[in-house]
């Protein structure tokens, strides 16, 4: 635990302009950041007598070795700043708001030649228009079967697109009227874009004009007598009706508005977001986060507001947002909203009528949301509590092993021998630390070798971290006795660095030792990764092995495994630990090795890129003919001059079969037909 003291700057060196901060632990990594209109006024309160701190504050300065900041010219920039730093680097101090799942949108791929309508999950892609999020993806599929009777733009995938346009004839889409078949040019690429412009203004909002007209064609149709077409029309207009009422209204006006609730208790805060696009509610999200900061509802609004539209331009932010508390610097919030958006944008608290009504059901679901979280967390937590202290009881260590590291080799027959690296923390698996390795030492097949070789190199990278960065401190060499009486007192020791020190905050790979290193295997292989460890001087950590047959835990030394009951807890995590370490390292085995089975004569030609072999095989249509090609027939391939079609030629001939292939069973000679795969 630090003394924040230590670190504190002197009066009258924080500037007092508006800036960002940040505060830095021992090993450099990034643990909070924060924006102050006064830069002076906001870091010197972190510097007061610990006992007049909030705990989460006071947990955060001890455990900070350094503070530094960045002078901005306005509170909008610090809002901008602040906002891309949390993003940069995940500092464990801030709030940040998880997602309780990954909500579908309907997408409009506007960026295509034809664009496409389907569900969408995950990031948002740049030139495609968003609608949502959707409960249920049930729910944009029916939306989408409604409009698509007077909106017919494409659903098919690529793959079906291509084989409709290579035969001619369109999916049963195209028959039945819901797809205007671009595939088989029935419409053009514009009259196909502009519908699907008209399917977006519809799903915007702006639906009266559509229906209206609609309504007006059919009379027109009714009045000269057109009863089929006027039917249809009707029809139409009763779809895009029913589409409609799938989102009530709910403002009269016509608003489109952001209404954002909090539910909070003194740990934790869930988050409920109604989108509400021309008056009906087009969307609904919640997220819940970890109270890890001293931070109010207002504080926790101004996160949300950097969350939601930090990666938004345009009419993805409205232009209403309606908030339960305003936050601390509203005016710079709403200028950086009206920046995103490129006009103004209201940023209030509902006072009266239908807006306060919808904010009352919001704040309800919110409140549904956070009391859903809790009883879910509260059996996930105690579990996996209960896990980490059966294991620490099992394996006798001083405390529970908060990260866990497992590892597990992985080959077929010898070849392409390969190990993971998973990483667990508090119980549950933290994905950006997982880590492959390619077994380098040595050829073939020797797990226990093989894992003695991983564990050295995983932590050889450890001990490399923190020499660089001054943690690794040694002795300097006695040096002779001067004359006179020698010195009183320790001798201070001397931090070697042997590089320039990173001071990004980034977290850094193999930068964090374990509690605990868990090996698929039994004896030999714990033995060889304690071994290891020994060699590199590392006595603090805690080895273990898991043996598959009786799910038996082997620890360095002892003759005899220390066997956990089927119900345990703790059994479980190992097995799960373990379990998720021959996944990832099986998985990266099978691409290694189907990589190596695409291997192609091609690759071996220097120069030669990726978008010139395609080019060459599609021209010849194999490499048996682009074999049988001259070099001046290789040289009539856009892109390839003489020199790489004489490369291209020799690779090949050096790579060409003795004799052909034979089917033993039938006696036939067996084509080599390839397509670019040997």
């Amino acid at each position: 635990m630090a003394d924040p003291s230590s670190y504190r700057p002197k009066p009258g060196q924080i500037p007092d302009s508006p800036g960002v901060y940040k505060f830095r632990d021992e090993h450099r990594r990034v643990i909070y950041v924060g924006k102050a209109k006064n830069l002076r006024q906001r870091v010197a309160n972190y510097f007061q007598d610990l006992a007049n701190l909030h705990p989460r504050t006071r947990t955060m300065v001890t455990t900070a070795a350094s503070v530094e900041w960045t002078v901005v010219s306005t509170e909008v920039e610090a809002l901008q700043l602040e906002y891309s730093w949390i993003k940069e680097f995940d500092p464990r101090f801030n709030v940040k708001y998880r997602d309780d799942k990954s909500y579908p949108y309907l997408a409009v791929t506007l960026n295509e030649e034809f664009p496409r309508v389907q569900v969408m999950r995950g990031a948002k892609r740049k030139g495609v228009r968003y609608f949502g999020p959707y409960g249920h993806a049930w729910a944009i599929r029916e939306t989408v079967d409604l409009m698509l009777r007077v909106f017919p733009v494409r659903t098919c995938s690529a793959g079906v697109f291509k084989n409709a346009a290579r035969t001619g004839r369109p999916c049963l889409l195209g028959y039945i009227g819901k797809c205007s078949a671009p595939c088989v040019g029935r419409v053009t690429p514009e009259e196909h874009h502009e519908l699907a412009e008209d399917f977006c203004d519809f799903m915007a909002g702006r639906t009266g004009t559509y229906i209206r007209r609609l309504e007006k064609d059919m009379m027109q149709a009714a009045e000269e007598m057109e009863y089929e077409r006027a039917a249809r029309l009707r029809d139409d207009a009763e779809a895009l009706k029913r589409a409609m009422e799938k989102s009530a209204v709910v403002l009269a006006d016509a608003t489109d508005a952001d209404l954002i609730a909090v539910a909070e208790d003194e740990l934790e805060a869930a988050l409920q977001i109604f989108h509400v696009r021309g008056g009906r509610v087009r969307g609904q999200r919640g997220w819940v986060t970890d109270k890890v900061e001293a931070v109010d509802t207002s504080g926790l609004v101004e996160h949300a507001l950097q969350q939601l539209y930090g990666e938004e331009r345009g009419d993805a932010v409205p232009k209403e947002v309606l908030v339960p508390a305003l936050p601390e610097d509203a005016e710079a919030v709403s200028q950086w909203l009206a920046e995103r958006r490129g006009s103004q944008v209201s940023l209030r608290i509902p006072q009266r009528g239908d807006k306060k009504d919808l904010m009352a059901t919001v704040q309800r679901n919110a409140q549904q949301a956070l009391g859903l979280h809790k009883t879910k967390r509260a059996s996930d937590l105690t579990t996996r509590s209960r896990a980490l202290e059966e294991i620490a009881e099992a394996l006798g260590l001083d405390t529970a092993p908060l990260r866990i590291e497992c590892y597990d080799i992985s080959h077929l027959q010898g070849d392409d021998v390969v190990a993971s690296m998973v990483v667990f923390e508090d119980g549950l698996a933290r994905k950006s630390e997982y880590r492959r390795f390619q077994i380098k030492g040595f050829e073939g097949q020797d797990d226990v070798r093989s894992m003695h070789e991983v564990i050295g190199r995983r932590f050889k990278r450890y001990l490399q971290e923190k020499e660089r960065t001054g943690e690794w401190e040694e002795q300097p060499p006695a040096a002779a006795p001067a004359a006179g009486p020698a010195p009183t007192g320790p001798v201070p020791a001397v931090a070697e660095d042997a590089e320039p020190r990173e001071d990004d905050g980034r977290p850094k790979r193999f930068a964090y030792p374990p509690q605990l290193v868990v090996v698929d295997g039994g004896q030999p292989q714990v033995a060889a990764a304690k071994r290891a460890l020994d060699e590199l001087g590392i006595d603090d950590i805690a080895v273990c092995g898991l043996a598959k047959r009786l799910e038996e835990v082997w620890l360095p030394d002892d003759d005899d495994p220390v066997v956990l009951p089927r119900s345990s807890e703790g059994l479980y995590l190992l097995q799960r630990v373990r379990d998720e370490a021959h996944r990832f390292a099986i998985t990266y085995q099978r691409a290694k090795r189907a990589k190596r089975i695409r291997t192609s004569p091609l690759d071996d030609v220097s120069g030669l890129g990726e978008t010139r072999k395609q080019a060459l095989i599609k021209h010849f249509g194999s490499v048996k003919k682009l074999r049988q090609a001259t070099i001046d027939e290789i040289c009539e391939v856009p892109g390839i001059g003489r020199r790489t079609a004489e490369s291209v030629a020799a690779a090949l001939a050096s790579t060409a079969p003795a004799a052909p292939a034979v089917n033993t069973a039938t006696g036939e000679i067996i084509e080599e037909d390839d397509g670019g795969n040997s």
